[in-house]
């Protein structure tokens, strides 16, 4: 049974984890629609992404520690951290900015 119950405070604390990155990203996007560039590094802007760097350095080293998580659980990676991994970087001319 002592496997079992690791196994479920494990997945109590990946709940948690999960509802926790929400809330980073939540208030991230918040930041960025109110004009903040470079949560997205959409620009090549320096500036703009060395501001957003510890952000994104958090929502990363959070989305790492969910997949680890959901890893020894057996489940599929975090969907909302590679959607948002995906959604950073270069893109074309005619794309809707951040």
């Amino acid at each position: 049974m002592a496997k079992g119950d690791r196994l479920a405070r494990l997945d109590a604390l990946r709940e948690d984890m999960e509802r926790d990155y929400r809330e980073a990203l939540v208030a991230a996007l918040r930041i960025t629609a109110a004009g903040k560039w470079g949560l997205f590094d959409h620009r090549k802007d320096r500036a703009a992404r060395a501001a957003a760097a510890p952000v994104v350095a958090q929502l990363t080293e959070m989305g790492e520690e969910i997949d680890a998580a959901r890893a020894q659980l057996g489940l599929s990676p975090f969907a909302l951290h590679a959607e948002f991994l995906a959604a950073r970087g270069p893109v074309g001319p005619e794309a809707v900015g951040e």
